[in-house]
């Protein structure tokens, strides 16, 4: 199992990064060349093209690495091989068709060359590498450019599956207040809170509101209208990593939690659908901002790394419902009181307790020990001058 490690590039001589924006672009061709074959294919009702196939009609064609054109091309047909298990529930899923200006710049593990204190990324014969100042792991894998406001390398790192002694289950409800609650079948329970994410993007929103007003009386293109969209770009770069972090803390808190208390099997409910629920302009923003998928696939990815069974599956009806009494009623606040038993317990810890039922057939006693803990502070990245340079 892999795991990726992300380096930020920064200070990057303007001549290396107009190679990578041209070699981005020529990436870009790979992929545009494979959507041509595999639309002519389709229209024609031939035999779609296999990984060979785009091989063969791909070499010797871009001036990039033999195997980062191989990497687009397998990375095509795994968003093909997706598309058509998704059209099996909706059918007006679209094979890959839009043209891309840019695509990411990969190389496979074999084809990296890590010496002391830096990174060497080739780009064929008969052209110059690139050679990057970064610190990497020696076991470190295969390598990607990725551009995020700025360039990235994304790093693949393996790493060890640990073995979970116990018997234990668990189950989670991800929310924005509290970014997960997780309830154990031994009588414990965890809150991670969310508030800390909800006021970076707060923080965000009204902050791009501003700017945008103001770039809202200049001139498209003029040189106060470049600043703006500039300062714009940073703020949405600068925020997305801090909330990129909270995020990592926040799973990482949650599988901690598992592996101490002896669970084996986690079951994630899945909150989708709840954004179609309209309420209010301030709200609706709030909810189309909310990735509970990014915090789905993290903990999917940790607990595996943990040796925990994971996977999901609905989680509705399971904040109105008494654990006690199992009477309905739409909740208020962050306490949940029935109406009917006069239960009194935490809103998201009541919505965990009921997804047992539904995960594991079974019901569960109110967790009576529940920990509160935060994600942890957000952390102001101040990352080494990063170089590069060709040879």
């Amino acid at each position: 199992m892999k795991a990726v490690r992300i380096y930020r590039l920064n200070n990057i001589p303007q001549s290396v990064q107009v190679r990578i924006r041209e070699a981005q672009m020529e990436a870009a061709r790979v992929w545009n060349d494979c959507c041509q074959i595999h639309l002519k294919a389709r229209q024609n009702r031939s035999k779609w093209p296999n990984r060979d196939d785009l091989q063969k009609a791909t070499k010797g064609r871009y001036a990039l690495h033999s195997q980062t054109i191989q990497m687009i091309c397998h990375a095509f047909l795994a968003n093909v091989d997706a598309t058509r298990q998704l059209k099996k529930n909706n059918p007006k899923m679209r094979y890959p068709y839009k043209e891309k200006r840019f695509y990411p710049l990969c190389w496979p593990e074999q084809a990296v060359s890590i010496e002391s204190g830096r990174v060497v990324l080739p780009m064929g014969r008969g052209r110059q590498s690139i050679v990057l100042k970064v610190d990497l792991p020696p076991n470190a894998g295969a390598c990607k450019i990725v551009w995020n406001n700025g360039y990235e390398l994304h790093v693949a790192v393996p790493v060890e599956i640990e073995e979970t002694i116990g018997e234990a289950k668990a189950t989670v409800d991800l929310g924005q207040i509290h970014q997960a609650a997780v309830v154990t079948n031994t009588g414990h329970a965890l809150v991670v809170s969310g508030r800390g994410i909800r006021s970076i993007k707060r923080y965000r929103n009204k902050e791009l509101g501003k700017l945008t007003k103001m770039q809202a009386r200049c001139q498209k293109g003029s040189r106060r209208w470049r600043k703006l969209q500039k300062a714009k770009n940073e703020l949405k770069a600068k925020t997305g990593r801090q909330v990129r972090d909270l995020r990592h803390k926040g799973t990482r808190k949650v599988i901690d939690f598992c592996k101490e208390q002896g669970v084996t099997t986690l079951y994630i409910g899945n909150p989708d659908g709840v954004r179609t629920n309209r309420c209010g302009r301030k709200h609706n923003q709030r909810m189309s901002q909310w990735e509970y998928g990014k915090d789905i696939s993290y903990l999917s990815h940790k607990a595996k790394a943990a040796g925990i069974e994971c996977f999901t599956g609905t989680e509705r009806g399971t904040s109105s419902r008494c654990p006690e009494c199992g009477h309905h009623q739409k909740p208020k606040g962050r306490t949940w009181q029935c109406r009917n038993c006069g239960f009194i317990g935490h809103r998201d810890v009541v919505g965990a307790t009921n997804m047992h039922p539904i995960a594991y057939g079974e019901k569960i006693e109110f967790p009576y020990k529940i920990t509160y803990l935060r994600p942890g502070k957000t952390r102001n990245v101040v990352v080494a001058p990063t170089r590069a340079k060709v040879v």
